[in-house]
């Protein structure tokens, strides 16, 4: 991957539709974000604590936190422009200090905004929250949604942001080692987990996760960071959503079980999931609708819920990347494929895109399977990215 050119390319893009939208300047806050857009990245603590100005005509403005302002500007010589970022800790200042605060941050974008004779512009605004809002109104600078730039822009991907998801794909391997090695009656979930998230940390990621549910826990899902003792004969699967490199996340699962070979019912069901995740895949190719893909999902009532709503997310294919909604975990970019709202809401796969599909069978509290995959959308239809055993679930010590 050649960093300089991914850098280029994503900003290009964004330019590019800022002006077919007429949209001269976007505010955005979330640290992936302004990565996406800047190149520029720090560890974020709290929300807007940094932020951006992007333009489509000149060079971007970063705002960024304490201690970036005097390390980043020869780190990063591309981005020209930085001036100091006014937070308010999302809320946790005192309201007479965020009204100040505020005011001043939004005569801090007015200025930037005059500057460059956008005074009476639209200013795309994304992940401001709601007191940066009010001030920026009270300042009389007009706004509109930002985050939709940012999904669109960031939907299709450059050949180096796919080889990034790839990379990240790549490094989950290391945890589902960790897993098969050491998965085990009496070993707990949590400290399982642990273990992975450090291998795949170890091997390279940027961020490692991961989570191990078993037994009863798998199906539907689990309570997060129940540290639940495994025992023999248990059906578990290791979730790597999250990890990430570069920035840009996988979303993946792998089903084991412990210490024993599956029943013929056990890999009935799994084979009935892959079976169903193959077909999802091979629908999935440029001009194909999410709807077309939502069809062979399996319905609620299959799955034993009483309606869409009730089991959304747990059969889905969703888009992965850099670009970040508000989660600060999984990057979910569109499109998304569900039977919830594809149907009536189709979205239109592309080339280019990188799409994670997952699906489940079991039952409720004895247990369950589960698998993803992420695809790459080419002009000849879906590749997977990651290639860890999915065949046939993982057989683990007893």
């Amino acid at each position: 991957m050649d960093v300089d050119r991914m850098r280029r390319e994503r900003a290009d893009r964004m330019r590019a539709l800022m002006r077919e939208k007429g949209v001269p300047v976007l505010l955005l806050a979330g640290a992936d974000n302004i990565r996406y857009l800047t190149g520029f990245h720090w560890g974020e603590f709290q929300l807007q604590t940094g932020y951006a100005l992007f333009f489509a005509e000149s060079d971007p403005v970063v705002f960024s936190p304490a201690g970036s302002l005097q390390q980043m500007p020869d780190q990063a010589p591309w981005v020209p422009e930085w001036r100091p970022a006014i937070s308010w800790l999302g809320g946790v200042a005192p309201a007479s200090a965020i009204a100040e605060l505020s005011a001043a941050f939004a005569a801090q974008i007015r200025d930037e905004l005059a500057e460059r004779s956008l005074t009476g512009e639209q200013l795309a605004v994304s992940e401001i929250d709601e007191a940066g809002m009010r001030a920026l109104h009270a300042a009389g600078i007009d706004t509109v949604p930002g985050l939709p730039l940012l999904l669109e822009c960031g939907t299709v991907k450059t050949a180096d942001e796919i080889a990034c998801i790839s990379m990240a794909a790549s490094l989950t391997t290391a945890g589902y080692e960790t897993v098969r090695a050491n998965l085990r009656p009496g070993v707990r979930q949590a400290q399982l987990s642990t273990a992975a998230r450090r291998a795949i940390e170890d091997a390279g990621a940027e961020t490692g996760a991961a989570r191990l549910l078993s037994g009863p826990l798998s199906f539907p899902r689990g309570i997060s960071g129940g540290d639940r003792i495994v025992e023999y004969g248990d059906l578990a699967y290791l979730l790597t959503c999250g990890t990430s490199y570069m920035g840009y996340t996988a979303c993946l699962y792998r089903q084991f079980i412990v210490g024993r070979a599956p029943s013929a019912a056990e890999s009935s069901s799994y084979r009935k999931l892959t079976d169903r995740l193959d077909h999802a895949i091979s629908l999935m190719r440029p001009g194909a609708s999410t709807a077309d893909v939502a069809a062979v999902l399996a319905p609620a009532e299959e799955l034993g819920f009483g309606s869409e709503t009730e089991c959304f997310s747990l059969e889905l294919g969703h888009g992965v990347g850099l670009v970040n909604a508000g989660s600060r975990a999984i990057h979910y970019n569109p499109p998304v494929i569900t039977r919830e709202w594809s149907f009536d809401h189709p979205e239109e796969i592309k080339e280019g895109m990188v799409i994670a599909i997952e699906g489940i069978e079991g039952q409720h509290r004895v247990g369950g399977v589960r698998l993803e995959n992420l695809v790459v959308i080419t002009a000849n239809g879906a590749e997977l990215l990651d290639h860890y055993k999915r065949e046939e679930m993982i057989q683990t010590a007893g």
